[in-house]
């Protein structure tokens, strides 16, 4: 029997939601990295900007933007985080995973264009 954590619906605050924003962003750019791709992800600076874009609009949202935003930031998190783990565990073979990691990749990116798009 396999146990999967279900994703909190607690509410968001406005830092959590621009923290939970980035560290997505910060996962696309390690796994656009394992999948050989340099340079895919927005720089440091641009991803903040971002970040903080989505927590302001956030802040002026509907509640119902907001309860689809923290689902949904929820479970990307859930299964970009289960995605991760099943690279780490190819970790050090050869070669590296890099079709998964670049599926992945994408997966995440389009799901970072979604939650970008709710508030």
């Amino acid at each position: 029997m396999t146990y999967q954590q279900q994703p909190s619906l607690r509410p968001s605050t406005l830092a959590d939601t621009g923290r939970q924003f980035a560290q997505l962003q910060y996962v696309l750019s390690l796994v656009d990295e394992i999948a050989g791709r340099s340079g895919g992800a927005q720089d440091d600076d641009g991803a903040l900007d971002e970040a903080a874009r989505i927590g302001a609009a956030y802040a002026h949202a509907l509640p119902i933007d907001r309860r689809r935003f923290d689902a949904f930031a929820a479970t990307t998190a859930t299964w970009a985080a289960a995605g991760v783990e099943a690279l780490l565990v190819h970790e050090g073979r050869q070669p590296p995973p890099r079709a998964a990691a670049a599926r992945l990749a994408e997966e995440i990116r389009t799901a970072l264009k979604a939650l970008a798009a709710i508030p």
